[in-house]
């Protein structure tokens, strides 16, 4: 199947000689699919190399017209302060980046990329220049007789040497080709086959799973279509077909949406848009040729737009608790772009890639997927999508086609997604979207490594995301990780005792030794909990969130400590800005903060704090900039004291809620009721909803609900009828039975995993989960 982007040839002022550059065939119309009658007689190589540059180098637009004009000069300015600097040595290409670790190479390829980008694209101010050809060609000659050739033993970092200048190597020889000879492009196969030699795509394992497996794809597909080998072609072709299937353990995409990579770490922001993006590419490339994907496996990765990626996206952002040690890297030093590498830009890389994967996707997708990405593109006021500083020519060229189509943008959904397989939630409503992340012995506490992250130690204890519609979408993009307080991430309950960074261990070593994480939800409301223990503490704690319509009720209990030092629950941490002034209202058992939403706190003890931050980027990422900001932070916790023994708290979080709302719900005191809050049940009812929700640490009764093992169950009533969700987080296995004493006439659906044991005065039902923490509904008529 061909993309359905506009293919136009360019229009305005490009150079007399630019018939002989590559940028003509990235102007042309797309090839005809391989064998169609019109390409029958095309070779397949050529044609798949152009079609290749059609998606790197973009099609369709005019390099005359904003934002296109102002991007090619910017690549053509960047181009030439390479060149004029480029100063090869035995060790390095550019003076202060030498080739050792960690990604000196792949920076050296980088640039080499940017000055070919300026040779073959019109508008530059390089475009076809003689000069900057020849010393591309020369930085190319260098690498190849120095560092990157089949006589070096790879050192240091394994990505830079099998994903990231292999990446761009073979981009450059592919804009390059013809000008190339057969020597250069021998060399650039060559090196290719040494560092991603094809026993690395014959066993799913180690490095070479997940988003990794597709990069490595990637390179040794164009490494085959360079070197016209068939054989390469389709190696990388079928060792894309592991990554398709669901999976249970490790990495990959699991059949809730969860997305993890390095074996425990929730990465669908980052990693998995690699992936996304990746598979978009390769299906778009092949696509009619006699390599295409066929493997019916793919139509999980088409399902994973919106079945993954989508519920995870907020006005253009990706929520950070699936962007790992990425949270850490805003602005890097030696990056050319200049680009704020934060929620925003992780979100709309997703949302880039899925207007590539379209390319390879089905018409009716295609039309879901473009309303969707328009939505995002018109609420995202934050860093403008149509602008955004960290793409090329060739993705402003496709979003600007949906953008500019005449397709209805789709508007947020509403609804709970729970993500057991990685321990996240994301809970949306008309006035907010809400975020949560926790840790298991299945899921990383935090990721660090190659020097970022080193700080992120309770982000996977309970950290609580929230949007308040209506508001900017900014609260975690404005130098939110390098000012914020890492002991006081909001949500979160901890011991306050100090941590040396990368505590724990890096690569998502810091597990806790926990099982009961997760919950059950109908897809509208949910119940979650997570059985807490510190990282490097002796913390133990039970927590609960109760998703329900315009508020979150969150229950803690057993807080137990010996540190020596004071445990807090941190009902919030807001940024207010740079010198942010929103007032603070504080009623008897309530708080409510201008601009963001308030906080009920029946027991009362909340304490507030308002202080100036300061911090850089570089204090929490190696690579990052040293300049320093300081921005106004608004603090509320509840303190627990020091080592604190079976402690607990009470509050209700109102994103979004007016002053007057957040007072009158403190004082509706019949609205939500707490049947429970110790470490054996929490629970509670809410009878305007026709809901009961409880979490069962172990076997018990509380309310009408009964369980015979831990659980998580949700009852809903609606007229005549109610739904029973449940749910096994500690995934044991085993069957567990759950009793609602309450009078049932019957049953009327129930799924494969749910036997009705008795109705009548009250409903017995027995739960055979299986391993998987999925929720298993029984519907039924009532009495």
């Amino acid at each position: 199947m061909t993309p359905t982007w506009p293919h136009t040839p360019r229009t305005g002022g490009g150079p007399t000689r630019r018939s002989l550059l590559l940028t003509a065939a990235a102007a042309a119309a797309l090839p005809p699919v391989l064998g169609t009658p019109a390409a029958a007689a095309a070779d397949p190589y050529d044609t798949l190399r152009r079609r290749w540059l059609d998606i790197a180098l973009g099609t369709g637009y005019d390099p005359a017209a904003e934002p296109y004009a102002s991007r090619l000069a910017e690549t053509g300015e960047r181009a030439r302060e390479h060149r004029s600097t480029m100063a090869p040595t035995p060790t390095s290409l550019w003076p202060g980046h030498p080739f050792d670790p960690p990604a000196g190479i792949t920076f050296a390829y980088g640039r080499l990329w940017t000055m070919t980008e300026a040779y073959v694209q019109q508008g530059t101010g390089s475009t076809g220049d003689p000069a900057l050809l020849a010393d591309i060609l020369r930085g190319l000659d260098h690498l190849s007789a120095t560092v990157y050739h089949p006589g070096t033993t790879r050192y240091g970092n394994w990505w830079e040497w099998q994903i990231g200048s292999p990446r761009l190597l073979t981009d450059i020889t592919a804009a390059l080709h013809d000008h190339l000879g057969a020597a250069r492009v021998a060399a650039a196969c060559a090196a290719v086959d040494h560092f991603i030699p094809d026993a690395m795509l014959r066993d799913y394992s180690g490095t070479s799973t997940g988003a990794n497996r597709v990069d490595l794809c990637r390179s040794v597909a164009l490494r085959g279509i360079l070197g016209r080998a068939p054989e390469k072609i389709a190696l990388a072709r079928d060792a894309l077909s592991p990554v398709f299937p669901y999976v249970t353990e490790g990495d990959g995409l699991y059949a809730d949406g969860s997305f993890v990579q390095h074996t425990w770490v929730a990465y669908s922001g980052t990693y998995g848009q690699v992936m996304l993006d990746g598979l978009g590419r390769l299906f778009t490339l092949l696509a009619g040729s006699e390599w295409e994907v066929t493997d019916p496996g793919r139509q999980i990765v088409l399902d994973s737009v919106e079945h993954a990626y989508a519920p995870l996206i907020h006005d253009g952002l990706v929520m950070d608790a699936v962007n790992g040690r990425a949270i850490s890297r805003g602005y890097l030093t030696g990056d050319d772009l200049h680009v704020m590498r934060s929620d925003h830009f992780h979100g709309q890389q997703i949302i880039a890639a899925t207007a590539v994967l379209a390319g390879g996707a089905s018409e009716a997708e295609r039309a879901r997927w473009h309303a969707r990405i328009k939505g995002w593109i018109e609420r995202d006021t934050v860093t403008p999508i149509l602008t955004a500083p960290q793409f090329p020519v060739a993705d402003l060229a496709r979003l600007h086609a949906i953008a500019d189509a005449p397709v209805a943008a789709a508007p947020e959904p509403t609804g709970h997604r729970l993500f057991a397989a990685m321990d996240r939630a994301v809970h949306r409503r008309p006035a907010f979207t809400a975020s949560l992340a926790m840790a298991s012995d299945r899921i990383s506490s935090y990721e660090c490594g190659n020097g970022e992250n080193p700080r992120g130690w309770h982000t996977g204890a309970g950290m609580l995301a929230w949007w308040a519609g209506g508001t900017r979408s900014d609260q975690y993009t404005d130098w939110y990780w390098p000012t914020v307080d890492w002991y006081r991430l909001p949500g979160t309950t901890v011991s306050t005792k100090r941590l040396a960074d990368r505590a724990g261990g890096e690569w998502g070593a810091p597990k806790p030794d926990v099982r009961w994480v997760g919950g059950t939800t109908d897809g509208e409301f949910a119940a979650v909990g997570q059985h807490v223990k510190g990282l490097g503490s002796t913390l133990e704690a039970r927590k609960s969130w109760f998703f329900l319509d315009d508020e979150v009720v969150c229950l803690g209990a057993g807080i137990t400590c010996a540190d020596g030092v004071p445990v807090e629950t941190v009902v919030d941490n807001r940024n207010l800005g740079e010198g942010g002034t929103q007032a603070l209202s504080r009623g008897g058992d309530w708080a409510h903060l201008e601009g963001h939403g308030g906080w009920i706190v029946p027991g009362g003890g909340l304490r507030t704090l308002r202080e100036d931050r300061t911090g850089a980027w570089s204090d929490i990422n190696s690579t990052s900039t040293t300049e320093r900001r300081t921005r106004r932070w608004q603090t509320l916790w509840l303190d627990h004291g020091t080592d604190p023994a079976d402690a607990g708290y009470v509050y209700v979080l109102m994103p979004g809620a007016s002053k007057a709302a957040v007072a009158r719900r403190a004082a509706d005191h019949r609205r939500v009721r707490i049947l429970a809050n110790d470490d054996r049940q929490q629970a509670i009812t809410v009878p305007p909803l026709g809901l009961t929700a409880a979490n069962f640490w172990r076997a018990g009764t509380v309310g009408p609900l009964t369980a015979t093992a831990g659980a998580s169950v949700l009852v809903r009533r609606t007229g005549r009828t109610a739904t029973l969700c449940v749910s096994e987080p500690p995934r044991t296995g085993g069957p567990l039975e759950i009793v609602w004493d309450h009078p049932v006439r019957a049953a009327v659906r129930t799924d494969e995993t749910v036997e009705v044991l008795g109705t009548g005065r009250r409903l017995r039902l027995r739960v055979t989960p299986g391993v998987v923490s999925a929720t298993h509904e029984c519907e039924v008529t009532l009495s």
